[in-house]
C-alpha cells in the first residue's frame, strides 16, 4: 500500500504471535484482525521500551528513526520501505510496520549472498572476498537489480549505519511485489556513519531518473516535511539530511567507502 495511511494499521488491535529472536531489540510479529478472519493484517511491532540504548544515537528513539526513513522514502516516491507508523501497542508506544511476504526460491541467490571466491553470477556485483566460519574463502555479492540500487541510494540519503544482507528483502507488501528495506533504527545521524553491504555500485553515477526525486525531497525539506521529521530527529540531523541530498545533486555518484568499518558486522 505505497503512500497509504491505513486506519487499520494505525488503530487495529495488535495480537502478538511471537518474537523474532535474532533481532537485537525487542521485535514482535503481530496480527491485526480484518473483516476477513482468514486474512489478518500481519505487522512487525517494535516497542520503544524494548530498545537497547546506543551511545552514538542518544536523541529520540529508534522507532522514530524507522518512521522518519519511511516518510523520506515515500516523499522520494520510491516506496522502498513498508508502511511504518508510530502508535501504541500492548507494550506501549512503538514502531508498527507492514509485514513483508518474502519470495523463497531455494535454487536462486538472495539479494545479498555468499558465493565461492571469485564466482560472481550474471546480474550480481562483488563487494569483497572474505573467509567464512569454516575457513572457506568466499565472495560477498549482491544483486544488480535496479530496485536494490535505488535502495542503496536511499541508504546514502538517510545515512544508514546498518544495511545488512538480511535487511534487503524481495517480496510482497500489501499486494505490491518489489525490493524492500527494513530495520532503519540507526539511520539519519548527523555524522557520516554509512555502513552497508551494498557497495557494488561505489563510485558509479546515480541513475539520472532518480535525481528529480532527490530534488523534490530537498524542496520538501524546506517546508512541511522538516516539521514532520522534527518529531523524531534533531534540527542538526535534519540539516545534515538536506546536506546529503544536496551533495548527491551536486555530484551525482555513489560514494566510496571512507570509514574504518564500511560494512556492518555481522553482514547478515
Amino acid at each position: 500500500m505505497p503512500g497509504g495511511d491505513d486506519p487499520l494499521l494505525r488503530e487495529g488491535e495488535l495480537a502478538v504471535l511471537g518474537r523474532i529472536s535474532t533481532a537485537s531489540n525487542l521485535t514482535l510479529v503481530c496480527d491485526i484482525a480484518t473483516a476477513d478472519p482468514e486474512t489478518p493484517l500481519r505487522v512487525v511491532y517494535k516497542p520503544v521500551r524494548g530498545e537497547q540504548p546506543l551511545w552514538d544515537f542518544p536523541d529520540g528513539t529508534l522507532a522514530g528513526r524507522e518512521v522518519a526513513t519511511y516518510r523520506i522514502a515515500e516523499v522520494l516516491g520510491w516506496h522502498t520501505v513498508p508502511e511504518t507508523i508510530l502508535r501504541d501497542g500492548p507494550f506501549g508506544p512503538g514502531m508498527v510496520q507492514r509485514w513483508i511476504d518474502t519470495v523463497d526460491h531455494a535454487d536462486t541467490l538472495d539479494l545479498v549472498d555468499l558465493t565461492p571466491a571469485g564466482v560472481v553470477p550474471d546480474g550480481f556485483r562483488e563487494v569483497l572476498r572474505a573467509v567464512d566460519p569454516t575457513g572457506t574463502e568466499v565472495s560477498l555479492v549482491h544483486s544488480a537489480d535496479p530496485r536494490l540500487r535505488r535502495l542503496a541510494v536511499l541508504d546514502v540519503i538517510v545515512n544508514n549505519a546498518d544495511r545488512k544482507g538480511g535487511h534487503a528483502l524481495h517480496g510482497t507488501v500489501g499486494g505490491v511485489h518489489s525490493v524492500y528495506g527494513v530495520d532503519h533504527g540507526i539511520c539519519l545521524h548527523a555524522e557520516n556513519k554509512l555502513r552497508t553491504v551494498l557497495w557494488g555500485w561505489a563510485g558509479e553515477p546515480i541513475p539520472e531518473e532518480l535525481l528529480p526525486d532527490i530534488t523534490g525531497l530537498l524542496k520538501e525539506l524546506s517546508g512541511d516535511l522538516a516539521d514532520e521529521l522534527a518529531a523524531h530527529l534533531t534540527d542538526t540531523e535534519i540539516t545534515a539530511l538536506a546536506d546529503r541530498a544536496r551533495r548527491l545533486l551536486d555530484d551525482p555518484a555513489m560514494p566510496l567507502p571512507d570509514t574504518a568499518r564500511p560494512i556492518p558486522w555481522p553482514a547478515f
